[in-house]
């Protein structure tokens, strides 16, 4: 889907989605646990029906009507299972250790990018641990499709903590489920722990102990987790573009946040505060605990008067699409100015941006990001590809054409 956006500012109020991240853990969780759990306020954006549907090829019962899914925990583990990821790396990197602690001999598949993005912790692990890989359908380059076999014995896993949360995250959903005690020992920096904490927190409401240590985190074996029925709170990760569309001059009212939240992106808020306090000074901004918000970041910085910097973003570019050069593809070729570093952005404030034509690159968040430049662009903007906002938010230009946006499909 191509579509022309002609630059108007967003009015109204909006209600931001639930949080994917918070929503991943709950399905799983309450697949995982002994008993009936209801989980409300669920969005059916393309990566959560994926992870519903590996949960039930699992052997979980879930039953899924507007916003509220039933869930009856496994009871019966089958054999062999097809778990399909579609696009979505939470799935694959939280399933793998799932599957292999059940010892269900499992096939992943996927599309799009993700069968090029790493599974490496695991390969290097796992094998240690019970565990087989077989890559051999898989074509050069790609981790997709690939098989499991085995059940994962308890123990020592060493893990990088620089490549993604999302691997330690899969261990602590698995390594409870084993006979003996583990350790996740970190091996470097872990980024990203703010996603690591909405893990913990969803694990304590499902009656599971995970022990955080210096070196990393000690999981006690034989665990059950207990049912448990709760809403999933609003997503401060799709929050952040009507929040960076107010601070470019739009008057939105966005709703549904939890203002105490455990999601690191909460902090977008902050940053948007200190903007519109300064009258839109340049910053600098380590982003390694904030990754998502790094395209929509890169919109916000190109109205500083000022050069900005957000660092600590190298691994951005194993996300859907290169998220660096992408987005500074898209905002240069709309007259912005952003350089692209190893591991940074360099973005120049500009008076204006203009329009033009951009392309999605499969990245839901490139999109979304760029139309929330194109309600302060001098002329209007076409986004080729624009239907990959289904991966988190489909209804998003509905939902931004009630705000007021101009949107036409072309």
């Amino acid at each position: 889907m191509d579509i022309k956006i002609t630059p108007k500012k967003l009015h109204g109020t909006v209600t931001v989605p639930p949080s994917k991240s918070v929503a991943h853990r709950m399905i799983i969780a309450a697949a995982l646990a002994d008993g009936v759990s209801t989980i409300s306020n669920l969005y059916p954006s393309v990566d959560i029906l994926a992870t519903m549907d590996c949960m039930r090829a699992l052997g979980a019962e879930i039953d899924f009507h507007g916003d509220t899914a039933v869930i009856e925990g496994i009871k019966n583990i089958p054999d062999k299972a097809v778990l399909d990821c579609h696009e979505s790396g939470s799935t694959l990197r939280f399933l793998i250790p799932v599957a292999c602690s059940l010892g269900v001999k499992s096939e992943f598949l996927g599309s799009a990018k993700l069968p090029q993005r790493p599974i490496t912790p695991f390969t290097d692990e796992f094998p240690k641990h019970g565990i087989t890989f077989d890559f051999s359908n898989a074509p050069s380059g790609c981790t997709l499709p690939c098989s499991v076999s085995g059940k994962l014995t308890a123990g020592r896993f060493e893990i990088d903590g620089g490549l993604s949360s999302q691997f330690i995250t899969g261990l602590m959903f698995a390594l409870p489920l084993l006979d003996g005690d583990s350790e996740i020992v970190l091996t470097s920096h872990l980024n990203s722990k703010p996603y690591i904490d909405i893990t913990l927190g969803v694990l304590r409401d499902f009656g599971c102990v995970v022990k955080e240590m210096e070196s990393g985190y000690f999981i006690k074996g034989n665990q059950h987790l207990k049912p448990f029925s709760g809403n999933v709170e609003g997503d401060y990760s799709q929050a952040a573009f009507f929040r960076v569309a107010n601070s470019l001059g739009s008057e939105l009212e966005i709703l549904g946040l939890n203002e105490n939240s455990l999601q690191g992106d909460r902090k977008i808020t902050e940053i948007c505060d200190n903007f519109d306090k300064s009258g839109g000074a340049p910053f600098e901004l380590d982003c390694s605990d904030i990754p998502d918000l790094v395209p929509v970041l890169t919109v916000l910085a190109s109205f500083c008067k000022g050069t900005s910097r957000l660092t600590n973003i190298s691994r951005l570019r194993f996300k859907e699409c290169d998220r660096l050069s992408v987005t500074a593809e898209c905002l240069n070729a709309m007259g912005g100015k952003v350089t692209v570093h190893e591991d940074s952005l360099e973005i120049e404030g500009v008076n204006e941006l203009r329009g033009g034509v951009i392309e999605g690159h499969s990245d839901h968040r490139i999109p979304m990001s760029m139309a929330v430049a194109a309600t302060r662009s001098s002329s209007p903007l076409i986004i080729r590809g624009a239907e990959c906002v289904k991966k988190s938010f489909p209804n998003y230009f509905d939902v931004y054409k009630q705000l007021g946006g101009e949107v036409e499909v072309l």
